[in-house]
Formats: structure tokens, C-alpha cells, sequence
């Protein structure tokens, strides 16, 4: 099933988070830009005065530069300039994940979210610990799932049963990539659960 391209197409765009927002924030500045530079250009082709600076002025002091700016504040805007930049190219070129993950299964394209295999890990790992729903807490990313246990004050919770658990249901789910398992057991208790 996976094999055909508009099968992969679609995973592909369902795990994939979208780079709309920020081509959209890109597209708003250049378009805020250019509205502002054709409105002083107008004002200055009918002989008004500048709504912020005249074209020309503006031009004169960009060429003049670093004349006549303090060299704190000519740093500061190019560390924002350069974070900006940063975070637009960072954005067009990793690759975003989605809190999802895919199940194989021959017959359908499954995605599944990370907080669904959270919460079947966190039953599996509750049974096998004994403790109720409030004393686990599983967290699930691309790489890793995370199964934290408040065990019952004066009930010692074996670490090895509970990954055991945690490790079968993953296993019977095989979520694609399949994550490592970390199992975190509280030093203190939760008094009467």
C-alpha cells in the first residue's frame, strides 16, 4: 500500500508539518514593505511631506551607513535581522515533524498521534505497575517515549514489568520510527491511591 506514490504523498503531508505560517509572515512583510515604499513614493511625486522618512533620505542614510549610528544599535538590529533570517531558513529547510507516527499495515495507510500511543502505553504501563490513571504519566516524541510511575506509598513498583509492558504494546503497535522506551520510577510515593 505504501508503495504507491499518492499513498506516500498523503503520509508524507499528514506527518509533515506545513510552512504556510511562515511563508504567509514572509509575504505580509514584503507586501508591508512595498505598500509603505509606494506610499512615500506617492506622497513625495505630489510634493507632500513624508509620512516617516523621504525615499530619498532613506536611501542616502542606508548608503552613509554606519555613519551617524551608533555601532550598539546598528549590532542590535543585525542580531534581529540575522534571527530572523535564521529562523526563515531554518524553517524552509528541516524538516518538520508532526506529533504523529505511522502504523504497517498492509491494507491502509494508518497515522496515528503520538497522544493516542500515550495513552495505550499508559494503560499497559498502569496495569503492570498496579497504580491508578493519575500516577502514570507517558510522553511520546519521534525518538523516545518517556513512561514516568508515582508508585503507592510502601508498594515497590518493579521497573523492569512496566517497561516489559510498555515494550510488548509497542511492539504489537510498530509505529514507524519506532522510539526507544525510557521508564522513570518516583522516589516518593502517592499517599493511599
Amino acid at each position: 500500500m505504501r508503495n504507491d506514490p499518492g499513498v506516500r504523498t498523503i503520509l508524507r503531508r499528514e506527518t509533515r508539518s506545513s510552512r504556510a505560517a511562515a511563508a504567509g509572515v514572509a509575504a505580509v512583510l514584503v507586501i508591508a514593505v512595498c505598500i509603505y515604499g509606494l506610499l512615500e513614493s506617492a506622497l513625495r511625486a505630489i510634493g507632500q511631506p513624508p509620512w516617516l522618512i523621504d525615499p530619498q533620505t532613506a536611501a542616502e542614510r542606508i548608503v552613509a551607513l554606519p555613519a551617524g549610528v551608533p555601532p550598539l544599535l546598528l549590532g542590535v538590529l543585525g542580531m534581529v535581522l540575522a534571527v530572523c533570517g535564521l529562523a526563515f531558513l531554518l524553517n524552509a529547510v528541516l524538516p518538520g515533524k508532526r506529533a504523529r507516527h505511522l502504523i504497517d499495515d498492509p491494507r491502509v495507510a494508518v497515522v496515528v498521534d503520538d497522544e493516542v500511543i500515550a495513552s495505550a502505553l499508559a494503560r499497559r504501563a498502569r496495569a503492570a505497575a498496579n497504580v491508578t490513571q493519575e500516577q502514570v504519566m507517558v510522553v511520546v516524541s519521534q525518538r523516545l517515549v518517556v513512561v514516568n510511575v508515582r508508585p503507592t506509598s510502601g508498594v515497590p513498583v518493579q521497573e523492569e514489568r512496566v517497561l516489559s509492558a510498555v515494550e510488548d504494546e509497542l511492539r504489537s503497535m510498530a509505529p514507524e520510527p519506532m522510539p526507544a522506551i525510557r521508564v522513570n520510577i518516583a522516589e516518593s510515593g502517592v499517599i493511599g491511591a
